[in-house]
């Protein structure tokens, strides 16, 4: 970053916006990359329109989780409790999705994710407790509260049980075969890019929810809602210095509990999600562990709505892998893996992080050597990939990572006086 300096006082110059040409030229790379992975590999599922159909489906409920944690921690408020609050959402949308039809199934994980974030939120603003401690208590409620509605709510009815809620109606899906067909087409004649490109789109235009891309638009409306009312910049305010913001006439506990009932409410829905689109139904166990899954990719997206979509992708995208093609999908995957650990080496060195840089550097020796000495990777070990390439990421993006200023931060109304 350059520096402008006057006198003794050196002011930094403003860090350039990702601006909409950029992300288009980010995902052309990506396809380029994925098409030149796919004529190297031969493993053709890496980016067919299935694939990333499925990976949309897996990242969402990680983003959605992802987005309330990002509401809560700019509030100043650390959010444990993602998971316990998305099993609270499973349950609601099972419940009210089977008694009253799946739309109600979406309001219902919502309010049963908000109940969480209320919870969490009186225990962390009004009465002080530590935010870790308050956010661990909610995810035991919480397991233990759905496991006994569960038995209370299912038990005896056709089709459901102790574990699981009867089969949900489908949410709307969109299907556009005047596109679908001619793109379908063009994927399977695998060409270079083209074929990438097109699977790209059909993914949006073939049998597509509804759900899924009301929750694509929440991502542009809590960056619009942050970052360009007064409301998001009060917010912010708080999770950065609450007291500042207190002499300034901001009501810091009513927008801490606001942001924290908006966190419960989208680890609702994403556990909504879980149940309505991903399934079709509750189950028991449902969530595993992508609250905190989400949580890793708020912290990758460094606190913004951008970052976290693009973290929630990379983990949907591993373990969709992991799900459709087993051991010879995910040995493909080693070949980018490698080739991005040398390329964020050769960045980081150039950015003068030295240290960072000998560690990609050699993690990517290592993953290309495994990918040319074996053939397939394991089925015991494919289950481990998103849950590595969460600790692998905020290990080699700690030290770029800045969270709100006040966050985790006890504070007491009446304390800037």
């Amino acid at each position: 970053m350059s520096v402008a300096v006057t006198g003794t006082t050196t002011v930094k110059a403003p860090r350039r916006r990702l601006r909409l040409p950029y992300v288009l030229l980010g995902f052309a790379l990506l396809l380029v990359l994925l098409s030149l992975l796919r004529i190297v590999t031969g493993t053709g599922d890496l980016s067919s329109s299935g694939t990333l159909r499925a990976t949309l489906i897996a990242a969402m409920p990680i983003g959605l989780a992802g987005l309330g944690g990002l509401w809560a921690e700019r509030a100043g408020v650390v959010n444990i409790g993602l998971e316990g609050m998305m099993i609270l959402g499973t349950f609601g949308a099972g419940y009210f999705g089977y008694f009253w039809g799946p739309w109600e199934g979406v309001l219902g994980a919502i309010g049963f994710g908000i109940a969480g974030g209320l919870l969490h939120a009186v225990a962390t603003v009004l009465f002080g407790v530590d935010h870790i401690v308050s956010g661990v208590a909610v995810n035991i409620i919480a397991l233990g509260v759905v496991q006994y509605l569960a038995v209370l709510s299912f038990s005896g009815v056709p089709g459901g049980g102790q574990t699981q809620s009867p089969r949900v109606d489908d949410l709307p899906s969109i299907s556009i075969p005047a596109l679908a067909d001619p793109l379908g087409s063009l994927e399977q004649r695998q060409w270079f890019f083209v074929s990438e490109l097109a699977a790209l789109l059909r993914s949006f235009v073939s049998n597509l929810s509804v759900l899924t891309l009301i929750c694509l638009g929440l991502f542009v409306l809590t960056w619009y809602v942050l970052w360009r009312t007064t409301f998001g910049l009060r917010l912010r305010s708080v999770g950065e210095n609450p007291a500042a913001a207190e002499t300034l006439g901001v009501d810091v506990i009513r927008y801490k509990f606001i942001a924290v009932a908006t966190s419960g409410a989208f680890a609702g829905l994403a556990g909504g999600f879980l149940a309505l689109v991903a399934a079709n139904g509750f189950r028991d166990g449902q969530t595993g562990g992508r609250g905190y899954i989400g949580l890793a990719a708020m912290i990758f997206g460094n606190w913004r709505p951008g970052g976290l979509l693009a973290g929630s992708g990379l983990f949907g995208y591993t373990d969709t892998l992991r799900l459709r093609g087993g051991g010879d999908s995910v040995h493909g995957l080693l070949l980018l893996v490698a080739i991005g650990l040398i390329g964020l080496a050769l960045w980081q060195w150039r950015q003068h992080g030295r240290q960072s840089a000998l560690v990609a550097a050699v993690l990517g020796v290592v993953v290309a050597l495994w990918y040319v000495l074996t053939d397939s990777v394991p089925e015991d070990l494919t289950g481990m990939t998103p849950y590595v390439t969460t600790l692998l990421v905020l290990a080699l993006f700690a030290q770029r990572l800045r969270m709100p200023a006040a966050d985790g931060k006890p504070y007491r109304k009446g304390s800037a006086g």
